[in-house]
């Protein structure tokens, strides 16, 4: 149970001075060092992760000894070698469905004045799943398709 101590003239006052109450004084500032520390470290974290994060579809490409060099401004369409279990191609930097593919290139290709599309597809797709998805891509209104290999090494 607390005991209560009065400010009165007898007794013990465990030390305090006579007449003068007593101030609690509070820390009301916030610490900012600290704060600025962690801070910094996350921010180093996440600028090391964020281009981790950040991975295109891996692709295998055959390669062709007769190949032109190609403009990186064009539509790109990649097919990896998971289409055969998830049936999804990669347009662009997005993940696309087969089934929807034809209706994302009608979208990407309004916006375009060229009507062609360069296909990426791994060396261990077979023929049929190649054929599929340029069947998706001529349904959505692309007219010349070009396949996109490897220019060889030089040795």
């Amino acid at each position: 149970m607390p005991t209560i101590h009065g400010n009165g003239t007898g007794g013990s006052t465990g030390g305090r001075r006579r007449g003068r109450p007593r101030a609690a004084t509070s820390l009301s500032e916030i610490n900012v060092v600290p704060l600025v520390d962690v801070m910094l470290v996350l921010l180093i974290i996440f600028m090391v992760a964020a281009p981790m994060m950040q991975r295109g579809m891996d692709v295998s490409l055959p390669v062709s000894r007769r190949s032109d060099q190609l403009v990186a401004e064009r539509l790109f369409v990649t097919i990896g070698l998971t289409f055969r279990e998830d049936r999804i191609v990669q347009v662009g930097d997005d993940m696309v469905r087969l089934e929807v593919l034809a209706e994302r290139m009608r979208q990407e290709l309004d916006a375009s004045a060229s009507r062609e599309v360069f296909v990426r597809g791994d060396g261990d797709i077979t023929y049929r799943e190649l054929v599929s998805v340029i069947d998706e891509l001529k349904a959505g209104g692309v007219s010349d398709v070009g396949l996109v290999t490897a220019l060889p090494t030089e040795p």
